[in-house]
Parts: C-alpha cells; sequence; structure tokens
C-alpha cells in the first residue's frame, strides 16, 4: 500500500469499527465503513475468527559490551526454545545483522538469552533459536518486561490493549491477527441478529514483517471440533465461509481435505497457500491490506482470485486507503465456486 496507518483509528477520531471498508464482490466494488459488514453477508453465513491474543513480545536487551537491542520474541516452541528476531533500538528498528551463535543478551528483570542457531537454517539472515532463562510463564513475563512489537511506519508505542481483537482469548501471538481489529461487540451483535454465525480458530502468529516474498513461517493453531462441524454444515448449506484474516485462513486450509472437508485439528501448520495451493473451504476473506508483494498477498489470491485481488488493490491505492494493522479493510466475496 502507498500509505500506512501510524496511528490507531480511535487516536484519528474514529471507532474501531469506524475505519474504512473496500467491498469486494461479484456485483463489483463497493466503499463502505466497516459497520456495515452485515449487508454484504447473509443469513447462513460463518466468520472464522481467530482468538488468539497479542503478547508484549518486544523486550529491551543488552549485548556484549552494552550494546542495546531490542529482541522481538516470535514464539515459543515446544521444546522450550525461542525463536526470536533481533532488531536495531533505533527508530527505524532494522535488523541487526551481525551477531552470532553463543551471543548472550541480558534481558530485563536479570534474565538472558542465548543465541544457539539460524532458523530455519543456517542461511537465514533474521531469526534465531534461542534458549532464555526466564522461569515459568512466558506471556506473564512478557507483561512486566515487554511491549507490543511495531514498525517504523508506527513511529510511537501504543498500549497493548490497542494491539488486541475482541476475539483475544488465548495469549500467544508475536503481532496481533489485525484482520479483527475492526470488530466491536456492538458489530458482533449486529451480525448475530442478522443470522451470520461465527466460529473461533486459533493461530498464533509470529512476527509477521515478511513483506519481500519470504514464505510464512510454521505456527501453531488449533481448529476444534464444533468449527470443523459449522464450517462443513455452511458449505453444505450452500453459504459462504468467510475467514477473518489470513490466520483464520491458514488455520482452516491446514484442516480441509482436498474436497474441501475440515476435520478438527491442532498442531504446527507449514501450509503455504497461492497458485499451487488453492483454498478448498474458505469461499470469503476480511483483511487488512497489505504490501503487494508481500506473501499475504498471494493467500488472498489463493481465496479470491488474481483478478478479483487485483482490482481491489488498485482500487484502494487510487482511494487511499491506510494499509497494516490500524488501516482500512477489506472485503474479498469471489464468485461461489
Amino acid at each position: 500500500m502507498k500509505r500506512a496507518a501510524a496511528v490507531p483509528p480511535e487516536r484519528r477520531g474514529l471507532t474501531r469499527d469506524g475505519v474504512r471498508l473496500l467491498a469486494a464482490t461479484p456485483d463489483g466494488l463497493a466503499h463502505a465503513v466497516f459497520t456495515g459488514l452485515p449487508r454484504y453477508l447473509a443469513p447462513g453465513d460463518l466468520l472464522v475468527v481467530n482468538t488468539s491474543g497479542t503478547l508484549a513480545a518486544a523486550l529491551d536487551g543488552r549485548r556484549a559490551g552494552g550494546r542495546p537491542v531490542t529482541i522481538h520474541l516470535s514464539t515459543v516452541l515446544d521444546d522450550g526454545t525461542w525463536l526470536v528476531e533481533p532488531r536495531e533500538r533505533a527508530v527505524a528498528r532494522t535488523r541487526v545483522t551481525d551477531m552470532a551463535e553463543d551471543d548472550v543478551v541480558a534481558l530485563p528483570g536479570g534474565e538472558k538469552l542465548t543465541l544457539l542457531r539460524r532458523y530455519p537454517d543456517p542461511g537465514s539472515d533474521r531469526l534465531w533459536e534461542a534458549t532464555a532463562t526466564v522461569p515459568g510463564d512466558v506471556p506473564g513475563y512478557l507483561a512486566r518486561h515487554g511491549r507490543p512489537i511495531h514498525y517504523s511506519y508506527v513511529p510511537r508505542q501504543w498500549p497493548l490493549a490497542d494491539y488486541q481483537t475482541v476475539f483475544a482469548r488465548d495469549p500467544g501471538s508475536a503481532e496481533m491477527p489485525s484482520a479483527a481489529r475492526p470488530f466491536s461487540t456492538g458489530l458482533v451483535t449486529d451480525l448475530i441478529t442478522a443470522g451470520v454465525l461465527l466460529a473461533p480458530v486459533t493461530l498464533h502468529a509470529g512476527v509477521a514483517s515478511l513483506e519481500t516474498g519470504e514464505p510464512p513461517l510454521p505456527e501453531r493453531f488449533t481448529v476444534p471440533p464444533p468449527t470443523a462441524e459449522l464450517v462443513n454444515l455452511t458449505r453444505a448449506a450452500g453459504r459462504r465461509v468467510v475467514a477473518v484474516g489470513t490466520t483464520a485462513v491458514r488455520a482452516v486450509e491446514t484442516a480441509a481435505a482436498p474436497d474441501g472437508a475440515v476435520t478438527a485439528a491442532q498442531g504446527w501448520t507449514s501450509l503455504v497457500l497461492g497458485p499451487d495451493r488453492p483454498a478448498r473451504a474458505v469461499t470469503g476473506l476480511i483483511t487488512g491490506w497489505h504490501d503487494p508483494e508481500a506473501s499475504h498477498v498471494d493467500l488472498l489470491r489463493a481465496v479470491a482470485g488474481d483478478t478479483l485481488v487485483a482490482a481491489a488493490y488498485a482500487e484502494a491505492d487510487r482511494a487511499g486507503y491506510l494499509g497494516h494493522e490500524f488501516g482500512d479493510s477489506c472485503l474479498l466475496l469471489p464468485p461461489a465456486r
């Protein structure tokens, strides 16, 4: 996107659900406000939402010799090691590229972090697998000592509450599943009153600054049995399964068979959606605006097709829609398959 939202909409005099919505449907492109979402959905349509909560995943640290560094915690692996991204502490917050195996970073509270190896392979220059002396509950430690991850297009720090969605229940995402941010409790009530169904999945998103064609990283997810059943019933009834965000798409599609039937599942997903793996179960998508070269856009095309996505992005650029986590929204409803 040409323009990124630098502050939350509430700081721009809007409500959460007052951001702009571009609805891209078989009938064409329509400009609306997010509160108008119910008019584009039909009774019996299903919204799949991500219940992952955002962590205060940025920590200030000190390298050897006292040099400052910011550590972005991407995720905690099953063996207790961390995936982390070292960043400069300057405003630009560029990646740190001169760190090596066994480097130690002093963390707040007297804890320390030791880099083990580059992830996912020795040629990677962004993420590290690391051990940390943080005892017990990682979300609790981050709540005491961390802050939300933000990048240079958001020049100042905002409270963690600004990075939570109305659906957040299970802390675990390094960065907010931001497509759901414009939802408010009032809008959810309006949707339910209109006969639209909601079903939860959980996918804990890692660092999402994948804006140069990098593939998405493995992420932990859960599709509970009632959600799988609702997706299948919705499809059988000829209604739409609309995922709220790329994270919800990835979770549902990981649990989808080639015929689109979804079964309950949990674990780690490495699924990459795109031209070689189109969506099987998801038939619509609510999303924010990503940089056009981001791998996220391949996922949008996997759901909505090249033509509709290209038309939506062209119109959003023309009309000055705002991108990234505090920006505007898009509803992609391709023709029924």
